[in-house]
């Protein structure tokens, strides 16, 4: 298991980068990584661990050979474990087992908090894993969940925006805001609007 390939997937910011060892039929298994550090954390690590399976270890946004958020964005535990999910998603992995380090362990826990489903063991190294009051767990477990499913799906629907004339775009966004005046609109189209050779 000495040997690894590169792996890059898009983002809306950019790529996530990973490096994967074993043969890609094998069982997957997604490796996270600490703060600070990068998916080179698991080298000496993986090859010695049981052969047959598929290691995939990302660097998390802003660490190792992964795009930086744009600058003046945060890095939230959220954001990680987002990222993840889109590993996954990109991976086409509808089940896998997460071995996540330190900081990598808690974004494991959080994301097995959220996607039971999709988890069939979870390893930590030198972490916690994720805790929440139980009062909390509920509304939380919704709310973040919905965020990342609807930030996604959003992502995926991405198209190039719709031309149209300056009559049809007041329309529309008069449709859209049943408050607003005719007047009112088309004051606010002239700075939200753009002006392409389409329309």
């Amino acid at each position: 298991l000495g040997m690894f390939s590169e792996l890059k997937f898009p983002v809306p910011w950019g790529h996530v980068a990973a490096k994967a060892w074993g043969p890609s039929e094998g069982h997957p298994v997604l490796c996270l990584h600490g703060w600070l550090d990068n998916a080179n954390t698991f080298d000496k690590l993986i090859p010695l661990l049981p052969r047959g399976c598929y290691y995939v270890a990302m660097d998390f946004s802003g660490h190792g050979l992964s795009s930086h958020r744009p600058a003046g964005c945060p890095y939230h535990f959220l954001d990680y474990v987002t990222d993840v999910r889109r590993v996954a998603a990109a991976l086409q992995w509808k089940r896998f087992t997460l071995m996540g380090h330190s900081m990598g362990g808690a974004v494991a826990g959080m994301f097995c908090f959220l996607y039971p489903e999709m988890v069939d063991k979870l390893i930590l190294l030198e972490s916690l894993g994720f805790l929440l009051a139980p009062e909390d767990t509920e509304a939380w477990l919704k709310s973040k969940r919905r965020v990342i499913d609807r930030l996604l799906s959003l992502e995926a629907k991405q198209q190039t925006p719709k031309a149209r004339s300056p009559e049809a775009a007041l329309q529309r966004l008069l449709e859209a805001n049943s408050h607003l005046t005719a007047e009112g609109g088309a004051i606010l189209l002239q700075r939200g609007a753009t002006e392409t050779p389409a329309g």
